[in-house]
């Protein structure tokens, strides 16, 4: 046998062994290959339902977030030395009784107009606001109006090719739907963080007095109030309103379409027009409902009931339990406030009340009432 062949085989089965060997060790580590780059499979998002990146949300939505900052001039009370003979020319300067204050905040274009909703707390008293849209520009802000018991302000920019955000239906919002969170934390310019809804139609929180907000785990921080909530194709689902100190992952949004109806008041009338019937109530505990032999799950209890207004005139009084408005079970305190806010003052309403009675079943009334505008800053509620 001829020497190149005895060769061959005697070196046929390492070499063939050792490409073996060279093979599965790349296959199992890929970071060994020379240019140093795993190569392993990629998965695409979209096959598998997923969403890959937000971006595209937040390019339809960035253009309409503005930053806000705003001024005011605070008067300092005049030190009690300032009229003393000896020290008067310490305080002479009549800016030393005089401070400015700033604050920051953002906004949401909503119309091509110029229209913007914030939070009245952002801008409350300023006599001076400026407004930074994501683009460069920047102008200033006229004031056209708030409504301090929602914490909503409007305002309004003079600037051409305006980006109206797009409306959503938070109606729709289902618990557990990514949001995303626009705004300005802390000054440091526009910034976007993401969570879920965890809640919805939360109120008691005392935070104002009409109150049904969404509640998300979206980071919400100083700078952001009256930024965006938006879900992942960009729509508009609430105004950042709120978060609670000392905690993570719990802010608060008011829902966009209530927004909405307090801007197109402001717009048309200077103020938020709301129904008024002229009483308080609270939710009814179980043993409240015990002790007035209620039985059914539906009422409130009414505490308070303005003289000569709406619900005193129809006859209602103090203790009854409201079961329903136009036909619609009441269940809860912010229900009925909300049920009577949303009707037109001069609107016909009829409430079905039980009124407790000593020894005996409550007794069931029909009663009528024609809904008034409720006064600003009145202390009874609906």
């Amino acid at each position: 046998m001829p020497l190149a062949v005895r060769l061959f085989k005697f070196l046929a089965w390492p070499v063939a062994a050792g490409l073996f060997i060279a093979f599965v060790v790349f296959a199992l580590y890929p970071e060994l290959l020379p240019n140093g780059e795993a190569r392993v499979p990629t998965i695409s998002h979209k096959a598998s339902g997923q969403t890959a990146s937000y971006a595209d949300a937040v390019d339809r939505a960035a253009n309409s977030v503005v930053n806000i900052y705003s001024r005011k001039v605070i008067e300092t009370r005049r030190h009690p030395l300032a009229d003393h003979p000896m020290y008067e020319h310490l305080f002479r300067n009549p800016n030393q009784q005089k401070r400015v204050q700033s604050a920051l905040g953002s906004g949401v274009i909503v119309s091509e107009e110029g229209y913007l909703l914030t939070n009245n707390h952002v801008i409350d008293g300023a006599d001076e606001i400026l407004v930074l849209l994501h683009d460069g520009r920047r102008a200033g802000a006229t004031f056209i109006g708030n409504d301090p018991e929602s914490d909503l302000a409007v305002l309004k920019i003079e600037l051409d090719n305006l980006t109206a955000i797009n409306l959503g239906d938070p109606n729709s919002v289902r618990v557990g739907d990514v949001v995303l969170a626009i705004g300005n934390p802390f000054g440091v310019g526009q910034t976007v963080t993401q969570g879920i809804v965890s809640a919805l139609s939360r109120y008691g929180l005392g935070l104002s007095v009409y109150e049904n907000y969404i509640q998300t785990d979206a980071a919400i921080n100083p700078g952001n109030s009256g930024g965006a909530l938006i879900d992942t194709q960009g729509n508009l689902l609430g105004i950042n309103a709120a978060i609670i100190f000392d905690t993570v992952g719990i802010g608060f949004a008011l829902p966009v379409d209530d927004a909405m109806d307090s801007l197109n008041d402001i717009i048309k009338y200077g103020r938020v027009v709301r129904g008024w019937l002229g009483l308080t109530v609270e939710r009814l505990s179980q043993a409240q409902m015990l002790e007035l032999g209620i039985t059914t799950a539906a009422g409130v209890l009414v505490t308070e009931v303005s003289i000569n207004q709406p619900a005193d005139i129809a006859g209602i009084r103090r203790g009854d339990i409201l079961t329903h408005i136009n036909g619609q079970p009441i269940g809860t305190e912010r229900q009925g406030l909300n049920e009577v806010a949303d009707l037109d003052p001069g609107t016909e309403v009829s409430m079905r009340v039980l009124r407790p009675r000593l020894n005996d079943s409550p007794e069931q009334l029909e009663l009528e009432a024609t809904v008034a505008e409720r006064p600003t800053g009145s202390s009874v509620r609906t």
